[in-house]
Formats: structure tokens, sequence, C-alpha cells
């Protein structure tokens, strides 16, 4: 299993959900964030904003659906043709163990 954490622009999340859905991952945990990348914020003006609001969506897979996700979130997060700075990241993980709670299940 693995965990695919994606830093997106907010307004990407819809689609980026609605798509993740349609691809056959319906099991998202989405976390308002707030940081900075490469860019060390941005200066609008005399006023520079050191803390960019962003959205972190957090998605464990079986392994061989990682690609598929890394995909859906690339193609949907991107912002125009080329995209721009501030588009955000995505990470990948490890995960040893899952369970649900209300069951006890191991697994997916």
């Amino acid at each position: 299993m693995l965990l695919v954490r994606a830093i997106v622009r907010p307004e990407k999340t819809g689609i980026i959900l609605s798509e993740l859905l349609a691809g056959g991952f319906p099991a998202v945990t989405k976390m308002d964030v707030y940081g900075r990348g490469k860019q060390k914020g941005i200066t609008v003006g005399e006023i520079h904003y050191d803390e960019i609001p962003k959205e972190m969506l957090l998605v464990v897979v079986n392994d061989e659906d990682k690609d598929d996700v890394v995909k859906i979130i690339l193609r949907n997060a991107k912002t125009g043709v080329n995209g721009t700075f501030g588009d955000g990241r995505i990470f990948i993980s490890p995960v040893e163990e899952a369970y649900t709670i209300s069951t006890g299940k191991k697994g997916l």
C-alpha cells in the first residue's frame, strides 16, 4: 500500500476529487494547509505573503494503482497548458498497515 499526498491549489480540489471518484478512487481525505514552495511565497505590491493557502489530499492505494492516481492528480491540478509556480506537489510514501476501525479488518 502507498500513501499519495498531494498539495494542490484550493480551486483545483473539486475537479481532482471528481476525477478520482470517476477513476475508481472514492476514499480521499482533504485538509486545508498553508505553506510556501520554492518561490518562497508571493509579493503583491509591497505586501509579501509567506503562507499560501493550499489543500492536501491523502489517498491510500494499492501499489499497482499509484500511477493511475498520480496521473489523475497531475492532469487536473495543473494550471494552464504548461502549469505554473504554485500548482503543487505530490509525495508518495509506503503504508505498512491499515485497519478499518469499525470492523478491525486489516487492509484497504
